[in-house]
């Protein structure tokens, strides 16, 4: 039962384990809860989109979304039992700044947000079928690759953003070219199969009675892949249009 989501680790579902004891968690409630955060990610994302559209300033929003979310993310993570005001909170700061980046780019590419949230639940859809029909099914191996999959990604990240200081980028990285594109292809992929993770781990936490309060820290993990797979699905179609 362990994943690269830093909000699903071993570690941190551990940490909910000491809370009160009451009705367990079930697979359901997760998913309610991460309704719930869909839908404050998706008022405060409309509200920041429609500033911008209409052109006003939202640099602020889209800062505070950003780092804000940062903060509350890592808070959450190694403080599971704030997860039922953490997680509301996280998904609607995330929701101001994918408000912000999501106007920028459909500015720039007419249509490319509404493609991007398409993919990104029909991805889910798509990989929450297979789980459930044992079509994937989480092996030591898989999830051992999809382990180092995502921290490989997370590293190649965190060193363009350093070299980013000092004006330097990582070739391939952001560029439209067929082998950049299909780079953006597997990190989607990778992005994806966190989902399924998630997923195991979901169910592996109601199998085994955890707290009720594990439901928000559930829904709050599912919020953070969705998060990094509609970001990459965006960036994905940018480059497509960029040729």
């Amino acid at each position: 039962m362990r994943t690269k989501n830093p909000a699903l680790n071993a570690q941190a579902i551990s940490g909910v384990q000491g809370l009160a004891v009451g009705q367990g968690m079930s697979i359901q409630g997760a998913v309610n809860k991460t309704a719930m955060l869909l839908c404050l990610a998706l008022i405060a994302s409309s509200w920041v989109w429609g500033r911008a559209m209409a052109g006003g300033p939202v640099q602020g929003y889209l800062a505070l979304g950003v780092f804000g979310g940062f903060v509350v993310a890592l808070g959450t993570v190694f403080a599971p039992s704030w997860a039922p005001i953490t997680a509301p909170l996280y998904a609607a700061l995330e929701g101001l700044a994918l408000g912000g980046l999501s106007a920028a780019f459909e500015q720039r590419y007419p249509g490319i947000a509404i493609q991007a949230v398409a993919l990104t639940f029909g991805t889910m859809a798509a990989m929450l079928l297979a789980y459930t029909l044992r079509l994937i099914r989480v092996s030591a191996k898989l999830r051992m690759g999809i382990i180092a999959a995502t921290g490989g990604i997370c590293l190649v990240y965190l060193a363009s953003w350093i070299l980013g200081w000092f004006g330097v980028q990582i070739p391939l990285l952001y560029d439209a070219s067929p082998l950049g594109i299909g780079i953006s292809l597997v990190i989607v992929a990778v992005a994806a199969l966190n989902l399924v993770l998630d997923f195991d781990l979901i169910e592996q936490g109601a199998r085994n009675g955890l707290p009720k309060a594990m439901e928000w820290y559930a829904a709050f993990a599912l919020m953070v892949t969705l998060v990094w797979l509609y970001l990459e699905m965006l960036r994905l179609l940018a480059r497509v249009r960029r040729r």
